[in-house]
């Protein structure tokens, strides 16, 4: 095996510590990792990165990149140019996008469009709706399918009707159908119909504004998505079906998690940046819709860091959600109005980075939130580590760097991240995705096509 590059020096995690150590990479993959300075074959690149941690590259399995159909917001190059700049060398895109992706055709569509415009390496979540299209869709790589339990109210994105499911059981046989795969299925908790109980009550006082709005999707302290994550818990147990919550929210979606396990039920569960560093009450006032969807209670945010900190909460992923700001300053007159969600990949992992830094999670299980979880539950096995035979996806952290976000930073078509003006301490200096550079030296460089489908090997163990 011909070495044709060195990492060298970079501090790698092993048994919870960091080890300084070369890796070795020939082509695209990982072909050994020894000692610092004992290889040294003629004609290899050497990079140095002394100082540096080397992470497997981050593999984010909730992402809407926004195309096809909603390229002002985003497309695939602007997003995977954000993606390689935050430490990302895989992405799964999401199924709202026009057409949504409800067949094989549709997919097959996506897809294509992913092969000439990626970055990095990605896969795609197509929606569960079509119950006749999912056998179909399963034998063309993908890793998961995608449930909404939520449509909007007042507007007809992000959640469009067309791919929600709202009926229990039409969801009981999207379940059946989706077991029948051995797939996973990603559903988004959510009920509708206390949803619209609660908004009405709000709209009746001619309360349209944020604070409503957060207080709505909190009402009753998590009931919307306490009410959902036990009814999907419960079929998931009748079906077999392997289930993957998004949006672990709440300390009780929590404490069901558990339980459900320990009664043998295939489910996983992630949790999105805009939980762990954003949705706070002092924020919802301050930015609004800039901030919503969501408003997350400290005592919520306290139990969600607790659950990832133990593995109880499996993965982070970024639900990365970009929107102009015309679409969000509507909000600030009617939050119904506006289109919810936040962007997010750029900054992810250097927030949970400098989070790290600050004794909230170990760097242990911070790479395996990150990184190897995704990789392991999603059937990923050459991505999310760093080990002989692996893909040569890496991303090198200064871990003592500080800097601070700000709108002129990020990658995204739009020109705003709600992090403006935070400070962290840890910062991406160098992606890699099979071998070859796609960010270094603060510069976006690798050419849109590098990505390349991430096919499974194996459906998600729950």
């Amino acid at each position: 095996m011909t070495i044709t590059r060195i990492i060298r020096g970079a501090s790698v995690v092993r048994d919870g510590s960091l080890i300084p150590m070369d890796i070795l990479v020939s082509g695209e993959q990982i072909a050994g990792l020894s000692l610092p300075g004992l290889v040294s074959p003629p004609g290899a690149e050497i990079t140095d990165a002394d100082g540096l941690w080397a992470l497997p590259g981050g593999v984010d399995v909730h992402v809407h990149l926004r195309e096809p159909g909603y390229t002002h917001k985003e497309d695939i190059e602007s997003a995977t140019r954000a993606a390689a700049a935050g430490g990302y060398t895989t992405v799964f895109g999401m199924p709202n996008v026009k057409p949504p992706t409800m067949t094989a055709s549709d997919l097959r569509d996506t897809l294509a469009l992913y092969d000439g415009k990626s970055l990095v390496d990605y896969n795609h979540n197509p929606a569960a709706k079509q119950t006749t299209e999912l056998a179909g869709m399963a034998e063309m790589g993908i890793a998961a399918y995608k449930i909404y339990m939520v449509a909007d109210t007042g507007r007809n994105y992000p959640h469009p009707a067309s791919i929600g499911v709202h009926d229990h059981g039409h969801l009981l046989e999207a379940m059946e159908a989706v077991a029948a795969t051995g797939l996973a299925l990603m559903v988004h908790p959510h009920d509708q119909r206390i949803e619209e109980v609660v908004e009405q009550r709000f709209w009746a006082e001619g309360d349209r504004s944020p604070e409503a709005y957060a207080r709505t999707l909190m009402t009753g302290d998590g009931l919307l998505w306490d009410t959902a994550t036990s009814l999907l818990l419960r079929m998931a147990e009748a079906t077999g079906c392997r289930l993957h919550i998004v949006h672990t929210t709440t300390s009780r979606q929590v404490e069901m998690i558990r339980a459900a396990r320990r009664r043998g039920v295939k489910v996983t569960c992630e949790v999105n940046h805009w939980t762990l560093f954003l949705a706070t009450w002092e924020l919802v006032q301050e930015l609004g819709p800039y901030v919503l969807s969501y408003w997350v209670p400290a005592h919520h945010q306290q139990a969600v860091w607790d659950a990832l900190a133990d593995g109880s909460i499996d993965i982070l992923a970024s639900d990365h959600a970009p929107h102009t700001r015309e679409e969000k300053d509507v909000g600030y007159e009617d939050m119904w109005a506006a289109h919810t969600g936040s962007p997010g990949i750029q900054y992810q992992l250097p927030l949970l980075v400098d989070a790290h830094r600050r004794g909230r999670i170990s760097l242990e299980r911070l790479v395996d939130a990150a990184s190897t979880a995704p990789a392991r539950l999603f059937g990923l096995p050459r991505k999310g580590r760093i080990e002989p035979g692996a893909d040569a996806d890496l991303v090198l952290i200064d871990p003592d760097r500080e800097w601070t976000i700000t709108n002129d930073s990020v990658l995204s078509k739009i020109d705003w991240t709600p992090y403006h003006g935070r400070t962290l301490t840890g910062a991406v200096e160098r992606t890699i995705v099979r071998g070859v550079d796609v960010y270094a030296g603060g510069e976006v460089v690798g050419e849109p096509g590098h990505g390349r489908q991430a096919v499974p090997d194996a459906p998600m163990r729950g």
